[in-house]
């Protein structure tokens, strides 16, 4: 997907910006859109699905964006951070065996959150909550009770 065009949804970044007395730049809008369209992306996918901007300058905004609050990271695996506009409020479950990422409602964890934090005031970021486990499909796999291997998912957003 190419962008070449602001996204008009992007309304409060010209607010926010303009706050701390900053510019609102077209690369900032479109990079601000491309987190929107693709829902969960890398650096590298978003520098892709952009004209014009290079990756370094992706990044350099992702920062920003992150800092004014209207994105947020996580981290699925090994690999670079992905992205999601902040709005969007989730926790990621990942497939170790074939990568499947899936998102989960935040309430999934609340009872592990309501512990933390009456033990140890421990207050869990759960915009930073990924669970690493096996999905169904793979651990029925593992145990022999399919016929056939997983074939490799990628999270659809």
């Amino acid at each position: 997907m190419q962008r070449d065009a602001p996204d008009p949804a992007a309304g409060d970044l010209a607010e926010r910006l303009r706050a701390r007395g900053m510019r609102v730049t077209p690369q900032r809008e479109l990079v601000l859109a491309a987190v929107r369209d693709l829902g969960h992306a890398t650096p590298e996918q978003i520098s892709e699905s952009v004209v014009g901007v290079d990756v370094t300058t992706v990044y350099r905004t992702l920062e920003l964006l992150e800092e004014l609050g209207l994105v947020r990271h996580a981290h699925l695996g090994h690999g670079p951070p992905s992205y999601r506009p902040a709005e969007d409020q989730h926790i990621h479950v990942v497939c170790h065996a074939c990568g499947a990422v899936t998102d989960a409602a935040p309430d999934a964890v609340d009872d592990l959150v309501r512990r933390l934090r009456a033990s140890d005031g421990f207050e869990v970021d759960r915009a930073h909550f990924t669970v690493f486990g096996r999905c169904r499909a793979c651990a029925a796999a593992e145990q022999g009770t399919s016929g056939t291997k997983p074939v490799a998912r990628t999270m659809n957003h």
